[in-house]
């Protein structure tokens, strides 16, 4: 028995060192991540035609609701206590969630709008009238979504009737419709590409065999 405890009190240590020699002293890689995920810039439908001014790549959050143009501000915050001095801050626009009423769409849409777009469009008379200005600010400040639901708006029978009443008040033409439009549209590209042959074969050069 001895015997045993003395052999077993003996492989005791090169065990335990075997068993740390297989331990790391360097940090476990972390399965998670405090960093943010990039925001995804939203992008229209190939129906819709583009916007002109393009999303907002810098405060990429105005892409998904009605802002009004208003953007993260940054400035200084100055104390003027005991520890005078100046401290660097941010000031977030105030973004709330509201259920606005459409006329056009007949619905009830909850959107992500500013204080001050809220504001220009209880002075617009409406949210159609807020989207249907065609003045160049109006548009610049509607962003990517406002554009989205500005065509939506646009596409509704009564804005269609509305415009066909003012086409007929300025006696101006009715617009083609889609399927005449793709006629055309095919009729002026087939017509484009019959040009550019023809330019090519004139300026093809012209062999003389007898010269050879």
């Amino acid at each position: 028995m001895a015997g045993l405890q003395s052999r077993s009190a003996m492989s005791l240590p090169f065990s335990l060192s075997a068993a740390f020699r297989n331990l790391s002293l360097t940090a476990p890689k972390r399965s998670f991540s405090t960093t943010l995920a990039t925001q995804k810039i939203k992008q229209l439908p190939e129906y819709i035609p583009p916007y002109p001014y393009g999303p907002n790549y810098v405060y990429r959050q105005s892409n998904t609701g009605l802002y009004g143009g208003v953007t993260i501000q940054f400035g200084n915050k100055i104390s003027k206590g005991r520890n005078e001095g100046k401290t660097r801050r941010m000031w977030k626009p105030n973004v709330r969630r509201k259920k606005i009423y459409s006329d056009a769409l007949e619905d009830w849409l909850y959107i992500k709008v500013t204080r001050k777009a809220l504001r220009t469009i209880r002075k617009s008379g409406g949210l159609d009238n807020y989207l249907l200005d065609d003045r160049p600010g109006r548009v610049k400040e509607l962003g990517v979504f406002g554009w989205e639901l500005r065509w939506r708006v646009m596409q509704t029978p009564k804005i269609q009737e509305q415009f066909r009443q003012e086409r007929k008040r300025l006696g101006l033409p009715e617009p083609p419709s889609f399927e005449e439009w793709v006629q055309q549209k095919e009729a002026e590209i087939k017509a484009k590409a019959e040009d550019q042959t023809n330019i090519k074969e004139a300026t093809k050069p012209i062999y003389n065999d007898k010269l050879y």
